[in-house]
């Protein structure tokens, strides 16, 4: 990722919207507080990005967006804004009602237990106006491995997934139904209309 990031800031490579899925790994952000890692019982990976303690793994889609800010607006907020609304509507698509909620990161709907739960991640880090990182949103993960770590430093709220509000979403139909909305999401951050 640092690589394909210094290739497009320098023009040697187009932009990126990277679909993965990582083995079971938590990853410490930037502001990560040690007190947050409860029980490393998988690795824990330094990942560069902004944000504390997040889990990645196996029924979990990522979404790792390199784009050249400096081809399109220069708003890092504007970026972050637009990543949240590309996940909300997706998730709309599957008949999820989710939101962005003031002074907590990532993306929430109500829980089985009719509370507020995360439902998906976003970190992000920007060097030299090329993104990195990206979002995560959890279809079918194991919950309990999110137990190891206080999620992005928030411990009133738990986690949830698809899966555990009972929609039963293929990663190959979350592709489809994301990708479906890239255009309204790279219309928000200006620029060209297409990963370049």
């Amino acid at each position: 990722m640092n690589a394909r990031n210094a290739a497009i800031a320098n023009g040697g490579e187009r932009e990126l919207l990277w679909l993965l899925e990582h083995p079971a790994v938590y990853t410490a952000g930037t502001s990560a507080v040690a007190t947050e890692l409860l029980d490393p019982r998988f690795e824990v990976v330094e990942a560069g990005r902004g944000g504390r303690y997040t889990y990645h793994g196996p029924g979990q889609r990522i979404g790792y967006v390199l784009l050249n800010l400096a081809l399109r607006k220069r708003d890092v907020r504007g970026f972050v804004k637009a990543l949240e609304e590309w996940m909300i509507g997706t998730l709309s698509d599957f008949g999820v009602a989710a939101w962005r909620a003031e002074g907590r990161i990532g993306i929430w709907t109500e829980g089985k237990d009719g509370r507020e739960a995360k439902i998906g991640a976003i970190g992000v880090r920007i060097r030299r106006w090329v993104t990195m990182h990206g979002f995560s949103v959890n279809l079918t993960p194991d919950l309990d491995h999110f137990s190891g770590i206080i999620p992005c430093g928030i411990a009133a709220f738990g986690v949830t997934s698809l899966a555990d509000l009972g929609h039963d979403v293929a990663t190959e139909a979350w592709d489809q139904a994301l990708l479906a909305r890239a255009d309204a999401f790279l219309a928000q951050i200006g620029g060209p209309e297409s990963f370049t």
